[in-house]
């Protein structure tokens, strides 16, 4: 992992005997041994950590391109005429109906028995009013300019 060999670990080896001692090194090593471990099960904590939150936002990603996926299918299915649909639809003449209509109307053609809205008559048009005759200003009018004396 690191790139130690053999002869390096031996070399380190030979250092803490000197350093340490015959009556130490045996303990030193198996404390080494038991910091190295925990640091190696953190570390492997932390991987599988890391890979189940990797794995979990690919399920995510995953499920959410399923839900895409149903979504364009549904709009597919919408979007796009069925064989029935295909198929040329016959036009439906009008048929006048013999009906009661009031007086001053006349019968209409109706659609699949649906009858239009009553016909309105045009309302008479207005005739505009003329202005009235301009008045004479009262002569201390404040909305007229002054005059000339």
């Amino acid at each position: 992992m690191f790139g130690i060999s053999f002869s390096e670990l031996l070399l380190v080896g030979l250092v803490a005997l000197l350093v340490l001692g015959p009556e130490r090194l045996p303990g030193a090593a198996r404390t080494a041994g038991l910091w190295i471990g925990r640091l190696k099960r953190s570390f492997n904590a932390i991987k599988q950590e890391v890979e189940r939150e990797i794995g979990a936002d690919e399920i995510r990603r995953q499920l959410h391109n399923e839900h895409i996926l149903s979504l364009e299918q549904e709009a597919r299915k919408i979007f796009t005429p069925t064989q029935q649909e295909a198929t040329p639809v016959q036009p439906v003449e009008p048929v006048v109906e013999p009906t009661i209509h009031a007086p001053g109307t006349e019968p209409v053609a109706t659609m699949g028995g649906v009858e239009p809205a009553p016909v309105v008559p045009a309302p008479t048009p207005v005739e505009p009013v003329a202005p009235a005759a301009p008045t004479t200003p009262a002569p201390h009018d404040p909305t007229l300019p002054p005059r000339a004396p």
